[in-house]
């Protein structure tokens, strides 16, 4: 459906007809305006006359419709394509889920297509209406504030990350920091999201290089410093991603070896609780034996001595392995 449809001149917004192929033509009438349509998960129907009536290419259109697409530029006759994909995590469930942002831009006019619910364009129009002096550079504003949004998110879910990482790493190297296999599982889950934040982000580097240059239609010269500014916070963020991602590795072999080490200290203590019952177990076995002719068998005290040299026996052991640090 369209969210909003607006005509924008000399950078402030002026009413004007609700109608979007009447707005175009009053948009195109003026040499300073422009009209930015937004649309949110759009049928078939719906953004067929749009895109009749701005010239939009088919092939744009159908990856419009579809939605998932990765983070591109495409320039065609009439108008540029650029796909974003915004993110937005969820520290509660530890999941980074990403929506899609697809913005044409031409001649007089600006169309923002937005599947799921992630990105909301409504904060981006009211900043761009507060600052006339943006919204008078026409249509590459539009594009320009949308991307430095998107970017500009990207380094807040990474600081994010960040910080549920510092959680996780101070779990794993606490001792006794709880159960081993649901360690190992939150490190996979995390490195699956920051998997879908790359995913996300990386792609994008390409496109903003390409509108941050030269020869690009539809956009001006004057606003390349821009788009080398969004260009510099999203390798920024893309340094962060590829920060976490390094750190989730080591961390996870830092945990396979804490479980090996404790593993080998949890054999070490079966060994050594197994050794000190050998002792009166193999004492115990040979008096056991149905010989006649047995040492202190008639004795009286043959009992209380072997008795407490079975303890003897076993405590020496324990001493012994308490010192080497197995019990």
């Amino acid at each position: 459906m369209i969210v909003d449809c607006a005509i924008y001149r000399n950078g402030r917004r002026r009413a004007g007809p609700a109608d979007v192929v009447a707005a175009l033509a009053e948009a195109r009438g003026a040499a300073d305006a422009f009209v930015w349509i937004g649309l949110h998960e759009p049928t078939a129907g719906e953004f067929d006359r749009v895109a009749e009536e701005f010239g939009l290419h088919p092939l744009a259109v159908e990856d419009a419709l579809k939605a998932h697409q990765r983070p591109k530029l495409e320039v065609y006759e009439d108008s540029l394509f650029l796909v974003l994909k915004p993110v937005v995590y969820g520290p509660e469930a530890d999941t980074v889920a990403a929506s899609e942002l697809m913005v044409f831009m031409g001649d007089s006019f600006v169309v923002t297509v937005r599947h799921g619910e992630g990105a909301p364009l409504s904060e981006v129009r009211r900043r761009l209406e507060a600052a006339p002096e943006v919204l008078r550079h026409g249509p590459t504003s539009v594009l320009y504030a949308v991307s430095d949004a998107v970017v500009d998110h990207y380094i807040d879910v990474a600081a994010e990350l960040q910080t549920d990482l510092e959680e996780l790493e101070s779990r794993v190297f606490r001792p006794h920091g709880g159960n081993p296999k649901d360690t190992a599982a939150r490190i996979y889950t995390f490195k699956r999201q920051v998997l879908e934040f790359r995913r996300a982000a990386g792609p994008l580097a390409a496109p903003v290089q390409r509108l941050a240059g030269a020869g690009v239609p539809f956009v001006s010269e004057e606003s390349q410093p821009f788009f080398r500014d969004v260009g510099d916070h999203l390798t920024r963020a893309a340094e962060q991603v590829d920060g976490l991602d390094r750190l989730l590795s080591d961390i996870l072999s830092a945990h396979l070896a804490q479980m090996g080490v404790r593993q080998n200290d949890d054999m070490r203590r079966i060994s050594a609780w197994a050794a000190m019952a050998a002792v009166p177990t193999m004492v115990a076995g040979v008096y056991g034996m149905n010989f006649t002719h047995i040492p202190e068998l008639h004795r009286v005290w043959s009992y209380p001595v072997l008795m407490a040299l079975m303890a003897v026996a076993v405590a020496g052991l324990y001493r012994l392995f308490r010192r080497r640090g197995w019990m």
